[in-house]
Formats: structure tokens, C-alpha cells, sequence
């Protein structure tokens, strides 16, 4: 590269020299006219990654339902009752008085006697109350209550997944220099017709 620049050099000397002479009324050996080549690009496709790689949640909440049953609200109970005796009336007949002999003062004729005198047997009716069942304590059984609520319950418990997400990338194009233009000399030629 520097000996090609050395002579680029070298023949751009000659050429002024030329150049001189001929400005000068001299006659024209050798022409060189500079030249540039251009830049050589190229197109060239790359991925290029937009988004890193992570980790993403996925949750699911969880699922209640409603469900029935039956409690016990008041527990069974057990109590004690007294039950009365349970009588009846019944009449029969006694003797009140058995009768016999007594001794009564009487008036007979205008005369105050003592006479002995005779009685019958006297009857009456009475009522008399007989127990048929005598009083006694009964045991009372007072059932459980129930009743029925609704209470929330799990049907499904919340769920939580990790899921990897992986990077994504994107194709992008750019121009880069594959080659860079360079200056130089090219030689021109003259026609003979020039040369005087």
C-alpha cells in the first residue's frame, strides 16, 4: 500500500512536471487524470434481541361454591315433672249409729217418766276419695333442634404457574463498508496529433 502510494506520488510529481513543461511549451509524454474509487457497502441481516428472557406468573383464583348441611342448633334437653295422684269418689253406705236402747225422759199423761226407749240402726250415704295412681315424677326428653345453613366452601384452591418466556428477537438490516474507496492516478492517453 505505501510503495502503490509512493508511486501515485511519484507519477502526480511527473505529471505536474509534464503539466509544467507543457504550460511551459513543451511536448506531453505521459498524462495522468486522478480517479477515486468509491465505498464499497454491503446489506447484511441480523437478529437482534428486543426483549431479554424472563419469567411469567399465571394465577388462577380460587373457585368458592355454597354448600347446605344440617346443625344442631339447641341440644336435647331432659326434665323432670311431678304427675298428680289420680283418685276417684266413691259413696257407699256406713252405719252412723247402731241403735239400741237408751233412757229418755218423757211426758206421758202430765207425767214426767224415764222410759226406756228402742232405736234402729241409722244408715248414711258418704263420698270417699280412693287413689287410683299415686303421685309419681316423670322424666321429660325434650328432642335437639335443627336447622339448615348455608356455608361457603373451597371447591378449587388457588393455582400459581411459572411459566418461561423465552427472548424474541427481530431481524434487522444495516449497510456496513466492506471495502473503502481509494484516490489515485490513471494514466490518459494522448493522441499523437496532441503530443506536438
Amino acid at each position: 500500500m505505501f510503495r502503490r502510494s509512493a508511486s501515485f506520488a511519484i507519477a502526480g510529481l511527473a505529471m505536474l512536471g509534464t503539466a509544467s513543461q507543457t504550460a511551459a511549451g513543451g511536448r506531453a509524454v505521459e498524462c495522468y487524470e486522478p480517479v477515486r474509487t468509491p465505498d464499497v457497502y454491503d446489506t447484511v441481516y441480523e437478529d437482534v434481541m428486543v426483549s431479554p428472557p424472563g419469567q411469567q406468573v399465571d394465577y388462577t383464583p380460587p373457585i368458592y361454591g355454597t354448600r347446605e348441611r344440617v346443625v344442631m342448633t339447641v341440644p336435647a334437653q331432659v326434665t323432670y315433672e311431678v304427675v298428680p295422684a289420680v283418685t276417684r269418689t266413691v259413696y257407699r253406705t256406713v252405719r252412723v249409729d247402731g241403735g239400741g236402747y237408751s233412757w229418755e225422759w218423757r211426758v206421758i199423761h202430765g207425767r214426767k217418766v224415764l222410759c226406756k226407749v228402742w232405736h234402729k240402726a241409722r244408715y248414711e250415704r258418704v263420698a270417699e276419695t280412693v287413689v287410683i295412681q299415686p303421685e309419681r315424677t316423670r322424666r321429660v326428653v325434650i328432642p335437639a333442634q335443627y336447622d339448615r345453613i348455608a356455608e361457603e366452601v373451597l371447591v378449587r384452591p388457588e393455582q400459581r404457574r411459572i411459566i418461561d418466556v423465552p427472548a424474541s428477537y427481530q431481524t434487522v438490516t444495516r449497510r456496513v463498508l466492506v471495502r473503502e474507496g481509494s484516490s489515485g492516478w490513471r494514466r490518459v492517453h494522448i493522441p499523437r496529433h496532441c503530443q506536438d
